[in-house]
């Protein structure tokens, strides 16, 4: 009987995938493993600093991006899909990673968790990546920047501060604009595209949830409290501060009530 392979082994293979369409691949077959109980709650694999990336696109530093603009050309609107599939295919390695790194300080629910997260990202990727191709282009075709792994790294040493940053920070982010995206695409005429992001929308704000839920998971454990602890999370790790408009519907859906972002500097 062949011997059942570990958590951490098929995570690892999702960080060192290059190509996207690979790593989509990986990222379901991790998740499936996952969900038909296949895999070992192990993890005995280190992490990389960084995950693999495919040859384009083209990462340069945020302020070396060129500028989208806000008209309602097609160019335009290609390069805003493509932003937002590049952060769709950092956001694989970032949920799995996530199980990866800190998977061993949690029960199994966290990975159960995480893996739908993953597989969620891999799909909005897929999602997206298709739409640029009816517009005939693809993921690679321009150039993108690799400012979220930035906040991957900055919180490698801690499961506390790589949630309240990556789904209670970046991903409540998108709760706050991706409506306002949505109706831009339909003003358009892009309803696809619209139909996708509004998809997404959905799904992350389980994505916050459940970045929120173990965040206060992991301040139970360790007797703080999670609105002050985040705070002093946020400030530590977060250049840039916090900046309305919020969406407090949608973050209170997924648990992030106004007590945790409010009055914070």
């Amino acid at each position: 009987m062949p011997q059942q392979s570990s958590v951490g082994k098929v995570v690892l293979r999702v960080l060192q995938t290059a190509s996207p369409t690979a790593k989509v691949m990986a990222a379901r077959h991790a998740a499936r493993q996952w969900r038909l109980g296949r895999l070992s709650h192990d993890f005995c694999e280190t992490m990389p600093d960084m995950p693999a990336r495919p040859d384009h696109p083209v990462l340069l530093r945020p302020r070396d991006m060129p500028r989208r603009g806000t008209g309602t050309s097609v160019p335009r609107r290609i390069a805003l899909i493509h932003a937002l599939a590049h952060i769709e295919f950092v956001a694989i390695d970032l949920a799995f990673d996530m199980i990866g790194r800190f998977g061993s300080q949690f029960p199994r629910e966290f990975t159960d968790d995480w893996m739908r997260v993953g597989a969620e990202e891999a799909m909005h990727f897929v999602l997206l990546d298709r739409r640029l191709r009816a517009m005939e282009s693809f993921y690679g075709a321009l150039p993108a920047h690799d400012g979220l792994w930035d906040s991957a790294i900055g919180t490698a040493h801690d499961a506390s501060a790589r949630l309240a940053i990556v789904p209670m920070v970046l991903e409540a982010r998108g709760l706050d604009v991706t409506l306002q995206t949505v109706e831009r695409f339909k003003r358009q005429g892009d309803d696809q595209t619209a139909r996708v992001l509004n998809r997404i929308y959905q799904d992350e704000i389980n994505h916050v949830h459940f970045g929120t839920k173990w965040f206060e998971h992991a301040c139970r454990e360790r007797n703080r409290q999670p609105h002050d602890h985040w705070k002093r999370l946020v400030k530590t790790h977060f250049t840039g501060g916090l900046k309305p408009p919020f969406n407090d519907s949608a973050r209170r859906t997924a648990g992030l009530t106004r007590e945790y972002y409010y009055g914070i500097e």
